[in-house]
């Protein structure tokens, strides 16, 4: 397992190499396994870089990538908030996308009702099912952004959804950060991925990007607990790698 650390002098330039990488990636795993396997985060750089995908969208095969997303708000399906309606807009609904390959965490309105701890393990069942050994696919790439605390999907500090060691997703119903129900994934479930990419700028992140760095316990920083299987790769801007310096 290999760490790299990339910053650039705008987030435009962040976003724009992370969506060119994005493209290398997704090729080579098509190219060596016939499907592809992505985890989509929120944020103005994960929706960022989707956007820059779309933009230049003739060179992935999308009929033969897997999206599923690493958490989500639960709360209804046309909330602008839910990330998944959010990577349709910028994304999904521009490219040729195979609908039977798209994963969205259950919404607060969908067929499972108000119940967040039905909807979690909804989305355990789906990963279990589309993985080799029960549990949860390889996914190829997981996207994560993070909070200034260190946060990453809905893991937040000292939390039990942070602790967790067993479970693939768990429901949030007290996140720290608005609103509060959400389902995410859990470190385990994001440590399964060949590559982990951390989309990070703004200078109230450099104390979480370098406790990270340092390899910092993950139920004070969150972010330190994830890691590829074959490469971790910090995309910053310059404000969020100060403290690196």
């Amino acid at each position: 397992m290999t760490t790299e650390t990339l910053v650039f002098d705008t987030k435009q330039e962040l976003v724009d190499t992370a969506a060119s990488r994005f493209v290398d990636l997704i090729t080579r795993a098509q190219a060596e396994r016939g499907v592809a396997s992505v985890v989509l985060t929120g944020g103005s750089n994960g929706i960022g870089i989707l956007s820059a995908l779309a933009a230049d969208s003739g060179t992935i095969d999308w009929s033969k990538v897997d999206i599923y997303w690493g958490d989500d708000r639960f709360v209804p399906a046309d909330d602008p908030e839910r990330n998944s309606g959010q990577a349709r807009e910028a994304l999904l609904d521009k490219v040729p996308v195979d609908p039977s390959r798209i994963f969205p965490m259950a919404p607060s309105d969908g067929p499972l009702g108000d119940d967040i701890g039905a909807a979690a393990a909804d989305y355990a069942a789906i990963l279990a099912g589309r993985s080799s050994d029960g549990v949860a696919p390889e996914f190829d790439l997981h996207l994560l952004g993070m909070g200034g605390e260190g946060h990453i999907n809905s893991l937040f500090p000292h939390t039990e959804a942070t602790a967790e060691t067993t479970k693939s997703v768990v429901a949030v119903e007290d996140s720290p950060k608005p609103p509060p129900r959400r389902i995410t994934l859990t470190l385990p479930v994001v440590n399964r991925a060949r590559q982990v990419w951390f989309l990070v700028a703004g200078a109230d992140k450099a104390e979480a990007v370098a406790a990270a760095h340092r390899g910092a316990d993950a139920a004070d920083w969150p972010a330190a607990g994830a890691h590829g299987t074959e490469e971790t790769i910090w995309f910053l801007d310059d404000a969020a790698a100060a403290d690196l310096k």
